[in-house]
């Protein structure tokens, strides 16, 4: 199952919650019990390998000092 960021719309906290796709998307704040509203959270991720951009062609054909 998603972890789900959420942020309360009275105290300004944000909290996470583990639960299903189907969940609904307003809770209750665990700090103030006001209405706390589902928000878009940032996706973390890692390039890992060859053939990617910051790996393999980010400095090609750059000599030290260059680019300055």
């Amino acid at each position: 199952m998603p972890i789900y960021e959420y942020q309360c719309t009275n105290c300004g906290e944000k909290f996470e919650f583990i639960e299903s796709f189907s969940a609904p998307s307003i809770r209750t704040c665990k700090y103030c019990n006001g209405e706390a509203k589902r928000i878009i959270s940032l996706a973390n991720f890692q390039l890992k390998g060859t053939g990617w951009y910051a790996t393999d062609y980010k400095n090609k054909g750059k000599e030290k000092g260059e680019g300055k």
